[in-house]
This record gives structure tokens, sequence and C-alpha cells, in this order.
């Protein structure tokens, strides 16, 4: 029985451990400002697969094969600029996790208000809509009511 259960809780932690295996990625730099550049540029663009991730937390594979271009780039002598606009012609203006303000990416940047603005609108006139004014008792219906609460 022991047996059982220590194969049991062999097979579950070798389970939980295949799921669980992460990608790492050595770069030999050649200055370390190459190197305070590419995490700069990791950091700074997004992986367009997980979209809410940046290319240095994902480990999707199109976000390895990013990294590897910029790392490659940079060993070109390309400067972050030049990286920076090479993704955004190839990928838009979504591949940066700050796209610049511009006609394109105007609702992208006043989305988020523009929907706060009209849900408070459409919440204060809904609220206005539902006040309740006081009715007014005449003489006949106070009567009743109290006739009714005599018996």
């Amino acid at each position: 029985m022991k047996n059982l259960k220590a194969l049991i809780l062999i097979l579950c932690a070798l389970f939980v451990f295949s799921q669980a295996q992460a990608r790492f990625e050595t770069h030999d730099f050649a200055t370390p400002k190459m190197e305070e550049d590419y995490n700069v540029l990791v950091q700074e663009l997004r992986c367009l697969v997980c979209q809410n991730q940046n290319l240095a937390d994902s480990n999707a594979e199109l976000a390895q094969d990013m990294r590897l271009l910029v790392f490659k780039m940079l060993n070109e002598g390309k400067s972050k600029d030049e990286i920076v606009d090479f993704m955004v012609v190839r990928y838009g203006d979504f591949v940066m996790y700050r796209p610049p303000v511009k006609t394109t990416t105007f609702l992208l940047w006043t989305g988020p208000l523009l929907f706060f603005v009209v849900a408070a609108l459409l919440v204060f006139l809904h609220l206005r809509k539902q006040k309740v004014e006081p009715q007014v008792v005449n003489e006949q219906q106070q009567k009743k009511a109290h006739s009714l609460l005599d018996d």
C-alpha cells in the first residue's frame, strides 16, 4: 500500500514538473549597453500572441523569435529606435506597450475615458428617472386608510 502511494505521488510530481517547463534563453552581449538596450526593448515590446505580456514575460514561440530578432539586430549595430521602428512597420503600433498618440491610436488612448463618461451619464439618467416624487393623499384616502387600520 505504501509503495502504491509513493508511486502515485511520483507520477503526480512528474506530471506537474513536465507541465512547468520553462525555457531559458542566454545571450552573450558584446557590451553592457547592448544588454541594457535589449532588456529595455523586451520590456517595451508586446507579445502579439499573449497581448497582455511583454516579450520578456512571454514564453510564446513568437515572443522567443522576436527576442532573438531584437538580439540579432542589436548585434548588427541597430539602435533601439531603429529596432522599434522595424517592429512597428512589421507588426503595427500594437506591438508597443505605449503606442504614440496619433489619429490611428486616438481611440485606444481616449476609449476608456469615453466609456467611463458614457457609463456615468447613463447611470445618472437612470437614477434621475427613478426619482420618486411624494404623492399627495386627499382626505377621502386618509379616512379609508384609518378605517382599514381600525378594523
